[in-house]
């Protein structure tokens, strides 16, 4: 991994600034380079400037929004090895492509208007799920360290990949690791009232999951909960004394659906802090996330 690094996508927006924020501070943790990444759309024959100053004024506005990207992120993390670069073509393709290289990719949460926009539910929705490395989606970026990780997991592929980095970035912080599990009933079925009790094989399997995990980073506190209520709603109130939330792309139902667009897109979309989306590798992918029960 360690010719890997941290990559974030940029825009000139807030929360852009925020996602740079929080790969520099990556960055510094896990002692990876930092790598800012612009995509620039090409002109669309309708829109393209007939006139060469505008072209030149929009290209060097380009350059200088990665320039000034690369002085904050040393200005805030003078330790890292930060480097940037300036990509043309699709804005998810040119990312998806990124991250096939990344250990991280990281964007904001919402981007600017006409610019190329990481607002959820566009580029974000299109990338959650589909990108080699795990996605990471900010909206705010606070220097404050609460040390607690919080993961839904389920014991799916995807929730077992989701616990690798939840774990790698424990160590890194410090952090304990809370667990939020509940019941497999599928995200858009209809629920017994109060989803009554986690059925006692489902429990022993999960636990016995959970402590293969222990068994693997003995050094990191790990707490579990069982939730009786909404996935979402524990995740999302979890995230208000949270560094990190961690989901994975698509699990069991209960904490993951079949497609992001459910409990995964909403809480990206409405957590407090940082989302992490973590999808499992192909089984004969290198790179896949360890997982201890093989």
């Amino acid at each position: 991994m360690m010719d890997k690094a941290i990559v974030v996508g940029v825009d000139g927006s807030q929360a852009a600034k925020a996602a740079l924020a929080w790969a520099a501070d990556d960055a510094v943790r896990t002692g990876l380079p930092l790598r800012i990444v612009h995509v620039r759309e090409p002109w669309r024959r309708e829109t393209e400037p007939t006139a060469s100053n505008v072209r030149e004024t929009m290209a060097e506005w380009h350059m200088l929004l990665l320039g000034e990207s690369a002085e904050q992120a040393r200005a805030f993390a003078p330790a890292a090895q930060v480097s940037t670069a300036l990509a043309t073509g699709a804005v998810v393709q040119r990312l998806k492509t990124e991250a096939e290289t990344a250990a991280t990719l990281v964007v904001g949460g919402k981007g600017h208007g006409r610019l190329p926009t990481f607002a959820i539910g566009s580029v974000t929705a299109e990338l959650a799920g589909h990108t080699a490395s795990p996605l990471v989606v900010v909206r705010t970026f606070t220097m404050e360290q609460r040390g607690e990780i919080v993961i839904g997991y389920d014991g799916s592929p995807d929730a077992d990949a989701a616990m690798a980095f939840a774990l790698e970035q424990a160590r890194f912080r410090a952090a304990r690791i809370r667990v939020l599990h509940g019941s497999r009933y599928p995200a858009l079925a209809p629920h017994p009232v109060g989803y009554g009790p986690v059925p006692m094989g489902e429990t022993n399997e999960l636990a016995g999951r959970l402590a293969l995990w222990r068994e693997k980073s003995p050094h990191v506190e790990m707490v579990e909960t069982i939730v009786p209520g909404s996935a979402v709603s524990a995740l999302v109130e979890a995230s208000r004394t949270a560094d990190l939330v961690v989901v994975g792309s698509r699990g069991r139902g209960g904490f993951a659906s079949a497609v992001l667009g459910s409990v995964s897109h909403s809480v990206v979309r409405r957590a407090r802090c940082a989302v992490a989306v973590v999808s499992a590798a192909r089984p004969d992918d290198p790179n896949r996330a360890d997982d201890p029960h093989r």
